[in-house]
Formats: structure tokens, C-alpha cells, sequence
């Protein structure tokens, strides 16, 4: 390769310490500020000796820190200099603290150019999480994470840590003075779960009611519905209603829902794995809310869904007037 002026110089090149010699002795240590050093081989080595230079693997040897000459040497003898080159193909070992950012092109430390336990936590930034992309979403199974195994670094699919049947939340409805509210079943799992807070109706005295939606249907209407349903309230008044094949929906609360200051429905409703076309869907509700005078009241309902169409959605509505406000999540339960 051609140069512009006198080809870059590379290797460590270092001058060990002055050896003293020993009568009768051929093996001296080789030191560097009085630290044992190891040349690469004979041959990346300049020996002086007696002021004649040393043939390499000749008239010297070299195993780890020690040289060893041909022969023992003398009183008289003077070892000069020994010069270790270092290999002088490669760039050698970096002075302290010379390899920086702008150093470093990207991939270029790989596992194979790196010694055991070479990079500790303290060279590492703090900003090596911070600074890098935010996973705005529950992560891919496939997506993997760092764990230390009694000491050793080791990685982990998500799949095998996201814990099985935790409720996993698919999405948050707002109502806003709302007709309908449509909550959908989406991703694969067996069983969901919607969580009702504060619904609060427009209009007094009033029922929420459940539908559902097919592929083939925005919001089924139809006489596909039955259902059994028990409430009470803090009055004593107990009521059973119960509905056979032919309904229009499925109760979620009593009849006499209020619409007054602080008087609103809260409800947990389960559904069974509704993308089964083996079995109808099914709906198991525990509802609590105030009626229209402003009695604690419950209610527990166990819905059926009568077609074998997968649902993917359940339609929330008021036997009258709208939804003025209210929380709607869905949770899948894996």
C-alpha cells in the first residue's frame, strides 16, 4: 500500500529494564517499570548482547516473561538492551483511555476481540437504557430480556415470563353522552373480562343492556338472547327477573338505574372464550349501582349469547336515552 511520506509505524515498542548478569546463569525475567512483560515470540524481539545483536531462536530463546541464551554468560558479559516490538502487523495495545466514542465504529467490538470480563459496569454510560428506543407496547413474545442466572448473563423470551392468566389490558372506552358503546374482543385469548366504572345514564330509571357483534353484524338486535337475573337493594326489595329464547339483550343492571348526582353503575362481566363456534357465548355479570332513589342495589345476571358466530364484540346501550358518561375496559385473559 503507498504512502504519502514515511509508512504509519505500529507496534508496542518497549525497552526492557537493564538485566544484570549472573555468573553462570542463562535465564534472566524480562520487566517493564518492573512488571513482567511476555513478547509474542523470539522474533518480535531486538537482543544486544556484548554489543552484538542476538540471532532470534538461535542464540536466545523466549518462554512467557523469560529469556534464555544459547549459552550460560559470564561476569563480563553485558546484556545491552532488549527491545519487545509487540506484533507489528497489528496496531498493538491501546494507550489508557485513547479509545473513545469516535473510535468505535458501529459492530466493530464483537465477542471474539474482546478478553473475559473485559468491559465493567463502570465503562458503561448511563444513558444505555435511557438513550435507547422506548417500546411503547407490551412486547412481542419473541422479544427478549437480559437475566442473570446466579451470576451469568443470560436471555429470555417474553413469552416465558409474561405470566400466565394475568389480565392483560386490550383497550379503554370513554363514554361521552353515547348511543352505544362497542368494546372489542381482539388478540386470541380464551377468556375476556370489560370492567365497568361510573357508568352514568342521561335519562332516570333506566336498564343497561348488552348485545353482541358478529363478522356479519355491526350490533345483533335480533331475538337471539336469554338470560336469568337476581338483584336486590338496600331497601329489601328482592327481584328475579329471567328471560327465555327470544330476548333482545342481556341484563347488565336493574331496572331503575338513576341518573342523579353520584348515582352510577360499576360491573365486571366475563365472557367465554366467545371465538368458539362450538358453544354460545356466554356473559356471567356482578353489577353494583344506585337506582333512581338512590338506593345500593346489586345485581348478578348469567347471560347467553344464542348463536354459535364467533362475537367480536360486545355492544353496551341504555334501555333509554344515552350513556352521558363512563369507563369501559376490556382485558384479556390469557
Amino acid at each position: 500500500m503507498a504512502y504519502i511520506g514515511n509508512k504509519p509505524t505500529v507496534g508496542n515498542f518497549q525497552i526492557c529494564d537493564a538485566i544484570s548478569v549472573v555468573n553462570g546463569q542463562a535465564a534472566y525475567t524480562m520487566q517493564v517499570g518492573s512488571v513482567n512483560v511476555i513478547p509474542q515470540s523470539a522474533n518480535h524481539m531486538i537482543v544486544s548482547l556484548n554489543g552484538t545483536i542476538q540471532k532470534p531462536n538461535s542464540s536466545f530463546t523466549v518462554s512467557g516473561s523469560t529469556i534464555t541464551f544459547a549459552s550460560n554468560l559470564v561476569t563480563n558479559d553485558v546484556i545491552d538492551f532488549i527491545q519487545i516490538l509487540g506484533d507489528v502487523l497489528d496496531l498493538g495495545v491501546p494507550s489508557d483511555a485513547t479509545v473513545t466514542t469516535a473510535k468505535v465504529a458501529d459492530g466493530a467490538i464483537t465477542s471474539a476481540k474482546l478478553a473475559d470480563d473485559a468491559v465493567t459496569a463502570a465503562k458503561l454510560n448511563n444513558d444505555i437504557i435511557s438513550g435507547s428506543t422506548e417500546l411503547a407496547s407490551e412486547p412481542a413474545d419473541t422479544d427478549e430480556f437480559l437475566v442473570s442466572d446466579a451470576g451469568t448473563i443470560k436471555r429470555i423470551d417474553y413469552s416465558l415470563i409474561k405470566g400466565g392468566g394475568a389480565w392483560n389490558l386490550l383497550s379503554t372506552t370513554l363514554a361521552d353522552n353515547s348511543g352505544r358503546v362497542d368494546c372489542t374482543l381482539s388478540g386470541s385469548y380464551g377468556n375476556y373480562a370489560i370492567v365497568l366504572n361510573g357508568i352514568h345514564p342521561a335519562s332516570d330509571n333506566v336498564q343497561l343492556q348488552a348485545r353482541m357483534s358478529t363478522a356479519s353484524t355491526t350490533s345483533d338486535g335480533g331475538s337471539n338472547y336469554r338470560y336469568v337475573s337476581h338483584g336486590a337493594n338496600d331497601a329489601g326489595n328482592i327481584n328475579t327477573y329471567s328471560q327465555a329464547s327470544g330476548g333482545t339483550f342481556i341484563k347488565v343492571s336493574g331496572d331503575s338505574l338513576g341518573n342523579a348526582s353520584g348515582e352510577s353503575l360499576e360491573a365486571v362481566i366475563y365472557i367465554g372464550d366467545p371465538t368458539w363456534t362450538e358453544h354460545s357465548t356466554r356473559l356471567n355479570i356482578s353489577a353494583a349501582h344506585t337506582d333512581n332513589a338512590n338506593r345500593a342495589t346489586t345485581t348478578r345476571c348469567c347471560g347467553v349469547y344464542d348463536p354459535t358466530t364467533a362475537v367480536t364484540q360486545i355492544n353496551f346501550l341504555l334501555s333509554s336515552g344515552n350513556i352521558q358518561y363512563g369507563i369501559f375496559k376490556v382485558y384479556g385473559i390469557s
